[in-house]
């Protein structure tokens, strides 16, 4: 199954770096970061307000573990947002170009 996952960082470069990660451990076919990102939230008991990197990443579901893992590794948030949310349907062959990429040895 293919998937899509979100992940916010707390800045640019920790976005590249996250998804520079994910493209050379081949658990990412793509991940588009798109920067300033207004974020709002509830921690430590209060609502916070932060200007973050939203990482957009395709990926296959087999992969979302281990795409976790390294996320966690590299991110300097306590608890980093990490949502995957299943592909229903989409251009036939993009999906084959991500199951191509994510089949290539690392």
């Amino acid at each position: 199954m293919h998937i899509v996952v979100f992940v916010t960082a707390g800045n640019m470069r920790e976005a590249k770096k996250v998804a520079s990660a994910l493209i050379k451990q081949k658990l990412a076919a793509c991940v588009n970061i798109t920067d300033k990102v207004n974020s709002l939230f509830f921690w430590e008991g209060k609502v916070q307000k932060a200007k973050e990197s939203l990482l957009i990443i395709k990926s296959k579901k087999e992969k979302l573990t281990r795409l976790i893992k390294l996320v966690k590794s590299l991110h300097s948030y306590t608890v980093p947002e990490i949502i995957a949310i299943p592909i229903l349907s989409g251009d036939k062959p993009y999906l084959r170009w991500i199951d191509a990429v994510l089949r290539q040895p690392v």
